[in-house]
């Protein structure tokens, strides 16, 4: 469908979903002054599409119509691995910047950072937008950089000013607002102006993740239902995206997998408190433990080991799970991690569950060596081929593929490389 033919078909669209739209639309920030380049005009365009704690296996399991034709008509990887430890906001910054978290330096949904003397919170809002927490060069600031229109429904980082740039539309975070909602507004953005439309758009579901957690992946008629429901919105997606004539390409992801955990294997982290001795961040899966009054790594480990059940104490440095040897002081001199399908949670929490009869919930975090904390990596659209699957790839190189479809730069300090994923795209 040629280009110019495109705007009847997106507003029928658009009208269909208007009335659950309009009410977000007054929440939408002000755009900056970025406008289009002309070479930026002359760009294809990028959604990524996150799809949080979508686990590798829900497609081929449960079958959802919408996305099993957006697969067999353009590409997938048997999973996508996440970096360690495998949360939220570590992964989803990581698919960002392509760099591991050790280096951006969101290493946890909860961190220390020895820079600000802080612990880092996804809970506070404050902050979550302060760009300051955030390293590398995220893929809405190398547009902007490019003098390319970016555009945001939701993405770790896209809230922050991180160096002096925000995308040029961006929401901020909440989780309230309708998937209805989410694609109506995004597709809006493709009927602006020229100079003013995206062409590098960010979008985020967290359904897969709710359901994950409160049911475990184990529940299959709880992740059935949630699965098609979302996939319905999708299907509309897909739909508004064809209605436009443009050529755009949808890339879907997830940050991580999800694993059942029974409730009787919850591991009480307030056992390991030790005031005197250092301080605990807590992330689940893994423990961060800070030193106090310079105690030494030797003292901390003589009180940790004896403990070990379930679990196992390790210096930084030696903790598996890490694909390189970690040197963000962040992450403090010793982990704790729990043994798979343990972990780590307040005793209040564990009391709630039990009261509550609730005898499996799901969880993740855990080293990538475990599959069921891989995610999702599918493609369509006119840089892809069609019906292309390629083995499981590392997230990290996410980043330099929209890079590339784009025509961006691709910064060299990055750790994810083209060469391991430019098979996807075609060559003509």
């Amino acid at each position: 469908m040629a280009q110019r033919n495109f705007i009847y078909p997106l507003i029928v669209i658009l009208i269909t979903l208007n009335f659950s739209s309009c009410k977000s639309s007054s929440n939408l920030t002000e755009p900056t002054l970025t406008r289009n380049s002309k070479a930026s005009l002359q760009k294809p365009y990028v959604i990524l599409v996150s799809l949080d704690g979508f686990r590798w296996d829900y497609v081929d399991k449960y079958k959802p119509p919408h996305l099993t034709e957006f697969i067999g008509k353009g590409v997938r990887s048997e999973s996508l691995i996440p970096s360690f430890p495998s949360k939220t906001f570590p992964n989803h910054y990581t698919i960002a910047t392509g760099m591991y978290p050790d280096k951006h330096g969101i290493i946890g949904n909860s961190f220390y950072s020895n820079k600000k003397d802080v612990t880092y919170k996804i809970g506070n809002r404050e902050m979550v937008e302060d760009g300051t927490f955030y390293g590398g060069t995220p893929l809405w600031v190398q547009a902007d950089k490019a003098n390319m229109v970016s555009a945001s429904y939701f993405f770790v980082g896209s809230e922050a000013d991180i160096q002096g740039v925000r995308p040029t539309y961006y929401q901020v975070y909440d989780g309230a607002i309708k998937n209805e909602v989410r694609v109506a507004e995004t597709l809006k953005w493709f009927a602006l102006p020229k100079k003013e439309r995206p062409h590098m758009i960010t979008l985020y579901f967290s359904d897969m993740d709710d359901v994950g957690h409160e049911f475990s992946p184990d529940n299959d008629a709880q992740l059935k239902k949630v699965l098609f429901a979302l996939d319905e919105n999708l299907g509309e997606l897909f739909k508004g995206v064809e209605a436009t004539g443009l050529p755009i390409n949808v890339i879907i992801v997830s940050d991580h997998g999800m694993a059942t955990l029974p409730t009787a294997n919850m591991i009480p982290v307030g056992d390991l408190v030790n005031d005197s001795l250092y301080t605990v961040v807590d992330n689940g899966a893994i423990l961060n433990v800070h030193p106090k009054n310079n105690t030494s790594t030797d003292t901390m480990l003589e009180y940790l080991k004896p403990k070990e059940d379930h679990f196992k104490v390790y210096t930084t440095e030696n903790t598996p799970g890490f694909e390189y040897k970690p040197r963000n002081k962040d992450w403090g001199s010793i982990q704790v991690i729990p043994d798979f399908g343990y972990y780590f949670s307040g005793k209040e929490r564990i009391e709630t569950l039990r009261k509550k009869s609730i005898t499996a919930i799901g969880v993740h975090g855990y080293d990538p060596k475990y599959k069921d904390m891989h995610g999702i990596f599918y493609a369509n659209g006119p840089a892809f081929k069609e019906g292309y699957v390629i083995p499981s790839i590392k997230n990290i190189h996410i980043y330099p593929l929209v890079c590339q479809i784009l025509g961006l730069e691709i910064p060299n300090e990055i750790d994810g490389d083209l060469n391991e994923i430019k098979t996807v795209l075609k060559t003509d």
